[in-house]
């Protein structure tokens, strides 16, 4: 059996062979057997968002920030994939975050 990892790796080429829902369904397996990988979170958060899955997207992106709350890149993600929902308040909201970790809130 293939390891989660291996998993995530079909997922990016079903995903960039334009098979989103192959991917989504790869990427679902993955958390089936590891709840908390981190990267299926964050492919799951795209990739939903871009089929119009739009609240199970803004779910992944906060995952991903809860699974890595110390990580900017997390709260960037969680700010675009708001953005991509029209939830705007949010997306400032998580880019704010970000930009604090970063040392950079102006």
């Amino acid at each position: 059996m293939a390891t989660p990892d291996e998993m995530y790796d079909e997922a990016v080429a079903l995903k960039e062979d334009n098979k989103l829902d192959a991917a989504i369904a790869k990427l679902t397996e993955i958390l089936a057997l590891d709840a908390n990988h981190v990267l299926a979170h964050s492919a799951l958060a795209v990739n939903l968002q871009k089929t119009g899955r739009l609240d199970e997207a803004i779910q992944h992106a906060i995952r991903v920030t809860e699974l890595e709350p110390d990580d900017p890149f997390s709260f960037t993600q969680l700010s675009v994939i708001f953005q991509r929902c029209g939830r705007i308040p949010e997306a400032e909201t998580a880019m704010y975050r970000a930009r604090a970790m970063s040392g950079h809130t102006h």
